[in-house]
């Protein structure tokens, strides 16, 4: 969750099937906004309970927002890679993301995708699951980013070496490392990580549940 302008914007809800975040009651969370990179389960696993409760909007491609839409979610907006919308409190553009997407029940789950947010006081992205790809070096040409969200728990998404070079990639020094840890094939050494960045002028951020962090 990251809370900017007044607004609080909800990523990818995996929380009730997840071993790690067993304190966490998803009763209690109430986002302004909902931002879904692709349809698997263990990034929309509990958007629909969520969506329902606090009302929120939820942006995500158009065949997450059609799946959303069966299981009974009215405020969403549709979109694709590649678009943008201003949504008042910030600005929020589609961006390639290299992985697979298909949604619980096994429909087709549309392109994957990632979010870069402007604000009127920050810039970051989102990558969502991917692969480390010369795309990335697109957002650089457009954005300043002032810090970015990177999966580093390798198997599925890229891992740690490739998220280092995704960050000279999208000319970001601050990541905060995400889709690790979770299950075993992800599960990350964290000092050698942190390390591996800091080796290289930059800094990795492995946050801890229910941690806030401050930018």
């Amino acid at each position: 969750m990251v809370q900017t302008e007044g607004k609080s914007i909800l990523f990818d809800p995996f929380i009730s099937p997840n071993p790690l975040a067993e304190a966490i009651d998803v009763s209690t969370i109430i986002p302004d906004f909902i931002f879904i990179s692709h349809g698997h389960g263990d990034h929309i696993a509990d958007a629909v309970q969520i969506a329902k409760q606090s009302k929120a909007q939820v942006i995500a491609t158009y065949e997450v927002c059609e799946w959303l839409k069966n299981q009974g979610i009215e405020n969403f907006i549709p979109m694709n890679t590649g678009g943008s919308i201003d949504l008042s409190f910030f600005k929020v553009k589609l961006v390639y993301a290299s992985h697979s997407s298909s949604m619980p029940d096994g429909t087709y789950g549309g392109n994957p995708v990632g979010f870069v947010f402007k604000t009127p006081s920050h810039q970051f992205y989102y990558a969502g699951d991917t692969a480390l790809t010369y795309e990335m070096k697109l957002i650089k040409e457009e954005f300043k980013l002032d810090f970015a969200f990177l999966p580093i728990g390798d198997h599925f998404t890229m891992g740690v070496k490739d998220a280092l070079k995704a960050a000279e990639f999208v000319g970001c020094n601050t990541v905060v490392g995400m889709h690790f840890d979770t299950f075993p094939p992800i599960q990350i050494n964290h000092k050698e990580a942190v390390s591996l960045f800091s080796s290289a002028g930059r800094k990795l951020i492995i946050p801890e549940i229910n941690n806030t962090l401050e930018f």
